[in-house]
């Protein structure tokens, strides 16, 4: 998994330096048409693909740390065997959901390159750029997916409950404190070794 881990991480530096991007062009767009009355063609398009193309490719960093948005009122009271099946349930239906975005996405894909389609914007881009980019990104999610899914299933098949319920259960109160304390340490210590 430290190679998912890997992949996913550069995944999400990649998606959050397009959103990042996104944002600064659109502020730059704004400050142009209130102050210049001049605009930058195609800032709104650009941002779309970059909004896109940057969830797609930090999907798999939010499945792996276990970020994604859960509504555990009931899951949390459920006995540990049956919270476990759950969650192999929820990660089987999410990767295959995401499969199947990814499969007739990656036909549009398809259907773009053959048609030569382009964006209706003054950009005239090839729709099939940001499209595959995107595709790519939820490809990288699956099977990231996948790979987390036959790794709690190794930890099931040798009788790991807890190292299963890391891997895709829900985050605890206090795993999800312990993680900002980590995180404020580590900042505290770039903090203290600056100039």
């Amino acid at each position: 998994m430290r190679g998912a881990r890997r992949l996913a991480q550069w995944a999400l530096w990649f998606g959050g330096t397009l959103v990042l991007l996104a944002a600064m062009l659109i502020g730059i767009d704004v400050v142009l048409r209130k102050f210049f009355n001049a605009s930058i063609g195609g800032a709104d398009e650009l941002a779309g693909y970059a909004l896109a193309i940057g969830t797609a490719w930090s999907l798999a960093a939010a499945l792996l740390e276990r970020a994604h948005i859960r509504i555990d009122s009931l899951y949390v009271r459920l006995p540990s065997r049956l919270r476990l099946a759950l969650d192999f349930a929820g990660l089987a239906l999410l990767v295959a959901f995401f499969g199947l975005i990814a499969w007739h996405g990656s036909r549009m894909v398809m259907q773009s390159w053959t048609s030569g389609s382009r964006s209706q914007s003054a950009l005239q881009i090839p729709t099939v750029v940001p499209q595959s980019i995107w595709i790519l990104g939820l490809a990288v999610f699956v099977v990231i997916g996948i790979l987390l899914f036959a790794h709690a299933l190794m930890h099931a098949v040798r009788g790991r409950v807890g190292e299963i319920a890391r891997a895709i259960g829900t985050r605890s109160a206090e795993e999800d404190v312990a993680a900002e304390i980590r995180d404020r340490e580590e900042r505290r210590s770039r903090e203290a070794r600056a100039p």
